[in-house]
């Protein structure tokens, strides 16, 4: 499934997105909170999107997967059908592009997804805080492929399209 992503984003793009939705941002959060990056893989850092207060989001940095468990590696991707998220605490991964691959050995194919109609897209995910001396981290929702995704891999990451 989706293990790397790219963020290509502008600090002004961003806040030009979160303007145009009616959210304010923290006065303390600059560039330095967005910084563009190529591929965003499993256990890296990377800014996401939460809520702080009312219509308040704020760009914080977290790890991307989940810790490993005892019989499991890294938690990344998390299927979202028939699931409950009320008491989640949810965030938006801001991305440029998502990748897929495919290919049962190595080297897979890595075929690169992105808009058309917009720079950037916000991945849903949600995260957890910090625990036992690890950072807070945030895994990434999935659904079925849509009709671009499809031949390449059954699952894909939820992807929300900014308002036009």
């Amino acid at each position: 499934m989706c293990t790397e992503y790219e963020q290509h984003i502008s600090y002004t793009q961003y806040c030009k997105v979160m303007q145009d939705l009616a959210l304010g941002i923290p006065t303390h959060q600059s560039e330095l909170d967005m910084p563009a990056a190529n591929n965003i893989k499993i256990g890296e850092m990377a800014p996401v999107i939460r809520a702080a207060g009312d219509n308040i989001v704020e760009l914080t940095q977290m790890k991307f997967g989940f810790p490993p468990t005892r019989t499991r590696g890294p938690v990344f991707n998390l299927r979202s059908e028939r699931k409950h998220f009320g008491d989640s605490h949810r965030c938006l991964i801001p991305a440029s592009a998502f990748f897929a691959y495919t290919g049962r050995k190595y080297s897979k194919a890595k075929h690169r997804f992105a808009l058309v109609s917009a720079p950037l897209m916000a991945i849903a995910a949600i995260w957890r805080p910090s625990r036992k001396g690890q950072p807070a981290a945030f895994t990434m929702l999935t659904t079925e492929s849509g009709p671009d995704v499809e031949p390449v891999h059954n699952r894909q990451v939820v992807v929300l399209h900014p308002l036009s």
